[in-house]
């Protein structure tokens, strides 16, 4: 059958090596991947900017915590922060007319830049006491970005994002920011899948483990541990320009509180930490989950007549959301990637229980 995985027997090390080797992976991931191209001229374009752009956007940046999360085992309690660096560097770039494709890079490097400064700092320590550095680095740049008129113009203040082009292309409406996210999506996702097989994957996935271990083999653990923090800086400042000119197009300083640091948080650890397709599991369930169940509440109160008070009906989603998340870790700790991975693995070896791939 297409699910199978009976009779696989690799005689090349590519063959072994390739990221989908069953017919069905590479087909699931070809109809995704064929429904998303699609997805402007089949869907509404309420749908299509509501729901599946952001989405892109926050799995992006889920995938660039989880590289230094799941890949590299330090929490950061600060991505929000390392975001709005992006999006206010990129906003002011291309006001002042450097072109939008400049402007990311130089977004990202500038996150990078100042994120490789709190890495280096944090980086003395590990665990809660890494949380807490990091957790000050979310709190310096709300306050810096919030207090300093040169870059938001207050607390009050918004920007407003110009009309940009990327490639030629006008950056407007909803077709075109929805094919850039999701571009820088695939680009993203493309380098995560393909890490672990660098010698930079393998040498995080040691100091993930045990970071003395690994240094006693050769591994330069600060040198790798603020690698980490580059690179997932840099992805995260890309994510943020790019969240600032296709979906916010205004950017004010509270929309990159601790609030948001916290959410994408949960998007890794509910997704599953180190997973790939985890990150976009978590940003669907973050995002998803508090909408349908307000409308799932409104449509019942509506139907039979309850009684629910405003204050109560804006609280019970969130209940019911909370409740989900720790349903779904009590079931498995691993997240819902590994959920996923569980089932999958039970149609592959279908009706043969004991054996696992």
């Amino acid at each position: 059958m297409l699910y199978r995985q009976a009779g696989i027997r690799h005689r090349r090390y590519a063959a072994e090596r390739q990221l989908w080797p069953l017919t069905f992976d590479r087909v699931l991931v070809g109809g995704v991947v064929l429904f998303l191209l699609a997805a402007p001229f089949t869907l509404d374009r309420l749908y299509l900017g509501s729901y599946l752009l952001p989405w892109l956007l926050w799995s992006s940046a889920a995938l660039g915590l989880n590289l230094l999360m799941g890949g590299a085992g330090q929490i950061h309690l600060g991505y929000g922060a390392v975001m709005a660096i992006g999006a206010y560097t990129s906003v002011h770039l291309v006001r002042s007319g450097i072109p939008f494709e400049l402007a990311l890079v130089l977004a990202g490097m500038t996150s990078a830049a100042l994120g490789i400064v709190f890495g280096a700092a944090a980086l003395r320590v590990k665990g809660l006491y890494l949380a807490m550095s990091t957790l000050a680095m979310q709190y310096i740049i709300d306050f810096t970005i919030s207090h300093v008129p040169g870059i938001s113009g207050g607390t009050q203040a918004s920007l407003q994002v110009p009309r940009v082009t990327l490639l030629g292309m006008p950056v407007t409406g909803e077709v075109t920011p929805y094919y850039v996210a999701l571009g820088l999506c695939a680009v993203i996702t493309l380098f995560m899948l393909n890490v672990g097989r660098t010698s930079f994957g393998r040498a995080l996935a040691a100091i993930r483990e045990k970071d003395y271990a690994a240094e006693i083999i050769g591994v330069g653990t600060f040198k790798y541990k603020l690698l980490a923090f580059w690179v997932s800086s840099f992805i995260g400042g890309v994510v943020g320009a790019v969240l600032a000119v296709c979906y916010l197009r205004i950017v004010t300083p509270d929309q990159f509180h601790l609030d948001l640091s916290i959410q994408l948080v949960a998007m890794v650890i509910v997704g599953g930490l180190g997973s790939v397709l985890g990150s976009f599991f978590g940003a669907a369930l973050i995002l998803f989950a508090p909408i349908f169940f307000n409308n799932a509440i409104g449509t019942l109160a509506t139907q039979f007549g309850l009684g629910i008070s405003t204050d109560l009906r804006s609280h019970i989603p969130l209940m019911l959301y909370g409740a989900l998340i720790i349903l779904f870790l009590l079931v498995e700790p691993l997240g819902l990637a590994k959920i996923y991975d569980n089932v999958r693995k039970y149609f592959l070896v279908w009706p043969f229980r004991h054996v696992r791939k």
